[in-house]
């Protein structure tokens, strides 16, 4: 019986038992429709028998063995080839570009486009409904679990593999006849030699995924929903390894499901994307969520004429039109990822481009030419990846020499120029400056979407696609440079490299926190005092924020490593639950950044930095394409540090000091607070001395106009400009007369949302009337950020800022996010 939990409060359910049937890959083919706000058709998943059951079949031969284990080593030396299959052995309503294999496997990714058009859920789906009840049919049928939230499933059926045109290939010591039974286990026995084709014929294997998925249906099979998962069963089959392995589901969203958000974008027109729910793409379709379940995928979607489709795909698609109105988006990857990465944005975007192509020529070449060599770091290339087979970057030559990937911006209209001063000329240089640290880019291409404004964080990253906040454009190129960088650094940890278990978020989080300050530092070119200088200022301010959330939190929330000794273990079906992870508070906490950040500091600062990124490249090249726990990468570390560096550090210290517990970690209370001495931060301390001065002698002479004009206030950096800010929060009481020039003085209305969040907080603090329109228009325009000021409105119990907030959340709840909008509903009523 599926367990019943809270789905705002408790842990995340991974119902999927993937441990006895794994997806491989999938294949959806969906439309789009704003009016219904509805996204509907199908999926092919196509299977393999999982870990816990790779054992006999009812034939008595081994379920995951079959001809093609010596035929797969045959066709390995062979070339691969696509054979030319006619349209007639496809739906009559397809459209089909039959790949060609050229050896380049880079150059594949951006003009190969499939299309499809399937419309077979018209027919049969109502007597599906009459055959999904389940409770007749005894306990001894296996059933398959999917996770699956917020969906009307309308039909569930298997897919006849078996008749596709040129699959004898894949039989080659059977015959396509035969009695029932034998015909089911030859569907499997082709779609086990389909998944398990070498990485060199991966675009053979995506070929025959495309003409397996519009194979007719051999049968329906039976289903039911609960809250959290898709059940799904065969009567009459007891094991795993007999249940079909390839199968249909026809299904719709659901208008209120939480795993795509239905809004408009900045210029008012319709849109929908996923936002990173924390149910992640359960509710956008029935799907494997745990970690382990690494799978590949392809994705047809057809919208009306005028919507861009953006996706986690290999390839920059272009449209296909099927008919007058209607265009068709194909995307696809090969490189096996966890579901929860698959990313979709479906809008009226427009593509965001250079005025002068010799001005973006010279912008690059100038930035390769400045790149530290990492030519030694390629000894570690030249071995074996660790991964389950796909076509890698790390084994392609041309891919380790990329410092800049191809790359794309697309914006609603409103903001195109926005990007094109802010945004655009900093992509190359951020990415290549995280070549120079890491080495080899993970992803062949990328695509960054400036998402709607109801948008929940700064920045998402996704295989081959990033989202950026509007909150990162304004106030110059900070901001948005290290929140580029973040997003960037997500693509070696956290995509290429993911946690084995979800609640160590840190594995994620903390490294590009710390990744962000190296790639940023070398995508401006720097010095190394003024990166020091830096770096200090920021881990000042991050400390800050680590103390107060930690001051202001509950304890439980503050582990990194919630499940201690149990992290990463699965119950036998391969089922588990996500800590904590559909608390609505949890999602504004910053703790596994944070610490995770402090934790990474340390180490580098005891192993020094240079050793330390070597440390990281090793890592990256060693475990790409895997999933990792802590101690994977702590274990490595510390073989690598010198003996006489160690300092008594071990996996388990770090566990017990860092990981383990919650509030400050204990080494970083006794490492003191060596960022004061940052001429900076000092640099700041005598700003915030000068206002505080300013303050007293304006309050004492309040009869006497003084003239403010006679103190000279130095510029100061953004980041010096939060610490400013901050600083002065902590003073009792600011006179309007200063609030007034703070604001004038720096500009603070044009300055990033950072310093504009700090600078609301002191119009609230203070009651500063003239400033209300500041928070009104932040409350508006930087959601991602805005939830705490809604609280600090209601705490001051002032009539007027009470009703700015209720004032502000009326106007923002429609379209605002699920969990935002639950967490200010909780602060103003």
């Amino acid at each position: 019986m599926e367990t019943q939990l809270d789905p705002m409060k408790d842990d995340l359910p991974l119902m999927a038992n993937t441990s006895y049937m794994l997806v491989k890959h999938y294949v959806l083919d969906l439309d789009v429709d704003f009016k219904r706000k509805v996204i509907e058709g199908s999926i092919v998943l196509f299977f393999e028998t999982g870990s816990q059951y790779r054992k006999t079949s009812s034939t008595g031969k081994e379920s995951c063995q079959s001809q093609f284990d010596e035929t797969c080593k045959m066709r390995a030396s062979e070339p691969c080839h696509i054979p030319m299959i006619k349209m007639s052995t496809c739906s009559s309503k397809t459209e089909y570009n039959d790949f060609t294999v050229t050896g380049k496997e880079e150059e594949a990714t951006s003009d190969e486009n499939s299309n499809h058009s399937n419309n077979e859920q018209a027919s049969g789906i109502s007597s599906s409904k009459d055959c999904c009840g389940i409770e007749n049919h005894g306990n001894k049928d296996f059933l398959l679990v999917l996770d699956c939230c917020d969906l009307s499933v309308l039909k569930v059926e298997e897919v006849d593999v078996a008749a596709v045109s040129g699959i004898e290939k894949f039989t080659r010591s059977a015959k396509l006849t035969g009695v029932s039974k034998e015909l089911e286990n030859l569907r499997n026995q082709i779609v086990h030699e389909l998944v398990t084709l070498p990485a060199k014929c991966w675009k053979e294997q995506l070929y025959y995924f495309t003409h397996c998925s519009q194979a007719p249906g051999c049968g329906e099979l039976l289903f039911s929903t609960g809250t959290w998962s898709l059940e799904i069963r065969k009567s009459g089959i007891q094991t795993p390894a007999d249940f079909p392995h390839a199968i249909r589901i026809w299904y719709k969203t659901k208008p209120e499901g939480r795993s795509v958000t239905w809004t408009t974008d900045q210029s008012g027109r319709p849109c929908v994307y996923t936002m990173g729910s924390p149910i992640n793409n359960r509710a956008l379709f029935p799907c494997q969520e745990p970690p382990i379940a690494l799978s590949t995928w392809q994705a047809s979607v057809r919208t009306a004429a005028g919507f861009v489709v953006l996706m986690s795909g290999e390839n920059s698609a272009e449209p296909v039109q099927l008919q007058e109105g209607i265009l068709s988006w194909y995307y696809y990857v090969s490189m096996p990822m966890p579901a929860s990465t698959f990313t979709i944005a479906v809008g009226c975007w427009q593509e965001v481009k250079q005025k002068s192509f010799k001005q973006t020529a010279a912008i690059e070449t100038n930035i390769e030419c400045s790149l530290p060599s990492c030519q030694s770091d390629f000894r570690w290339h030249e071995e074996t990846c660790g991964h389950v087979e796909y076509p890698c970057r790390f084994q392609n030559p041309a891919a380790r020499l990329q410092a800049v990937i191809p790359y794309r911006v697309f914006a609603p209209c409103c903001l195109m120029e926005s990007c094109e001063e802010y945004l655009l000329h900093l992509i190359p240089q951020c990415l290549s400056a995280a070549y120079a640290t890491l080495g080899t880019h993970p992803f062949s291409r990328l695509d960054i979407l400036i998402v709607p404004s109801n948008f929940s964080s700064l920045g998402m990253a996704s295989p081959h696609i990033i989202f950026l906040s509007q909150s990162v454009l304004p106030g110059g190129s900070h901001l948005c440079g290290t929140r580029l960088c973040h997003e960037i650094a997500h693509a070696w940890f956290g995509l290429a490299i993911g946690a084995r278990d979800w609640t160590e978020e840190w594995i994620s989080e903390g490294f590009a926190t710390f990744l962000e300050d190296i790639f940023w530092a070398r995508a401006q070119q720097l010095s190394h005092d003024e990166i020091k200088g830096q770096q200090e200022l920021r881990a000042l301010l991050r400390w800050r924020r680590l103390r107060d959330e930690v001051q202001n939190s509950e304890e439980e929330l503050q582990v990194l490593r919630p499940k201690k000794e149990s992290t990463g273990e699965l119950s036998e079906s391969g089922a588990s639950v996500v800590k904590y992870g559909l608390k609505a508070e949890k999602i504004f906490m910053q703790v596994h950044y944070l610490k995770g950040y402090f934790l990474l500091r340390s180490l580098a600062r005891t192993i020094g930095e240079v050793s330390y990124l070597a440390s990281l490249r090793k890592f990256v090249v060693k475990f790409h394409g895997q999933l990792v726990l802590s101690q994977d990468f702590l274990s490595m570390l510390l073989e690598d540090i010198p003996k006489q560096k160690k300092s008594g550090l071990t996996v388990e210290s770090i566990f017990q000091n860092w990981l383990d517990t919650s509030g400050i970690p204990k080494p970083l209370l006794e490492e003191g607070e060596t960022w004061k001495e940052c001429q900076l931060v000092q640099q700041v301390s005598g700003e915030v001395t000068k206002w505080i001065q300013a303050n007293r002698r304006i309050r004492k002479s309040s009869k006497k106009k003084m003239k403010l004009d006679e103190v000279v206030f130095q510029q100061l950096l953004p980041d010096q400009l939060v610490l400013l800010l901050e600083s002065l929060l902590e003073e009792k009481t600011l006179c309007p007369r200063i609030l007034q020039c703070l604001e004038r003085t720096y500009q603070l209305r044009e300055q990033d949302a950072e310093v504009r969040h700090r600078w609301c907080e002191l119009v609230i603090k203070h009651k500063y009337e003239p400033g209300y329109g500041d928070i009104e228009r932040f409350l508006r325009e930087d959601q991602a950020m805005g939830v705490y000021l809604y609280g600090e409105l209601m705490v001051n119990e002032d009539a007027k800022q009470q009703d700015l907030a209720r004032k502000c959340f009326a106007a923002a709840q429609e379209h605002m996010d699920a969990s935002s909008a639950k967490v200010v509903a909780e602060m103003l009523f």
